[in-house]
């Protein structure tokens, strides 16, 4: 079939976008004339990469209740924030939030830079990040690619190449409807359209609004695209988490702030390629095994426990609340050597 018309297309999608807008919290929605605070749209995108709108919603309001303004996120103790932020995951984000508010603070006077160039100049802004607060907080015509517009462009070109190197194929075909007219409201119908129509799995096409332009659905099948290649099997890595107990309270330690889970709460654990010293003498026993997957690796974690002993550094914290700012691979530890405890 041929392309799909660009305005024809632009004119149905944010004619359904204008009657079917997701109501978020971060959101303005589709008005005439109003934006959305960069603050709240910088902060929902940082949460949402790597994570769902269910998933990251509480957190956001969380943090906008907690912080209102990047002024106060930049302020806070990196503590504090780490901690607000477990159970996000991949908490580099945590990290580099701190670091582009307080660059935010120090250097732009608490006002974000309008511009894409502007925003890719502050820290842990990427592409993507700086394309979507300068669409949606400034209505420059931005170009936004993520996995939902990703998705939707692979569909509605039946793009036979397979990701990850479509990627620039599929950006170049987002690129081509990118106007002047509503930038901000455009990359927010894609978005839509993605994550509550186009589907990766049973894709809508009846409720599509461009349906008549998608050469997928013309052609069938269109839940095969995008392409992938057969995806390798991930590592397997093992390790030991020690949860020691002593009048009530449990020891926690604060990770190094570079690496994996840099600058969060954790159970004392060792480096997961060898076999694991305890941390203190105790008289530690098994207590069970928990499963947990990164982006890069499947871990299993052996749980030791103990009561009782002395732990020079440890952060001793009260059993009821030993759980609040773990990472969920420790939170699952330390469950699981509670429960053996009792």
């Amino acid at each position: 079939m041929p392309p799909p018309d660009p305005a024809a297309l632009r004119r149905a999608l944010l004619a359904w976008y204008d009657a079917q807008a997701r109501d978020l919290p971060w959101r303005a929605g589709p008005k005439a004339g109003v934006r959305t605070d960069p603050y709240r749209v910088w902060l929902s995108e940082v949460m949402l990469q790597q994570t769902t709108v269910p998933h990251a919603t509480p957190y956001f309001l969380a943090f906008t209740r907690r912080w209102p303004s990047v002024g106060a996120l930049a302020a806070e103790d990196d503590g504090a924030v780490m901690g607000a932020w477990a159970g996000l995951g991949y908490y580099a984000r945590a990290r580099n939030l701190l670091a582009c508010a307080r660059a935010v603070a120090a250097d732009h006077g608490g006002v974000f830079p309008d511009t894409e160039t502007g925003l890719l100049a502050l820290p842990g802004v990427g592409a993507y990040t700086a394309a979507a607060v300068a669409a949606i907080a400034f209505d420059r015509p931005a170009n936004v690619v993520d996995g939902n517009v990703e998705r939707v462009m692979a569909r509605l070109h039946a793009v036979e190449t397979p990701l990850p190197g479509a990627k620039p194929e599929l950006k170049a075909l987002a690129a081509r409807l990118v106007t002047a007219d509503r930038p901000g409201d455009w990359a927010q119908a894609l978005m839509d359209l993605g994550a509550v129509i186009c589907r990766p799995k049973a894709p809508l096409c009846e409720r599509c609004p461009v349906s008549k332009s998608c050469a997928a659905y013309a052609g069938g099948g269109p839940e095969t695209y995008p392409r992938r290649l057969a995806k390798a099997e991930r590592p397997r890595r093992f390790g030991t988490a020690y949860v020691l107990v002593r009048d009530g309270q449990v020891a926690l330690v604060r990770r190094p702030a570079k690496g994996l889970l840099g600058g969060m709460l954790a159970l004392p654990t060792g480096d997961w390629v060898a076999v694991d010293a305890p941390p203190v003498v105790a008289d530690w026993r098994p207590a069970g095994e928990v499963e947990h997957v990164f982006t890069h690796f499947a871990l299993t974690l052996r749980v030791m426990k103990a009561q009782g002993g002395d732990f020079e550094g440890a952060i001793w914290t009260p059993v009821e609340a030993a759980g609040e700012g773990l990472p969920s691979v420790f939170l699952k530890a330390l469950r699981q050597g509670l429960n053996a405890l009792l």
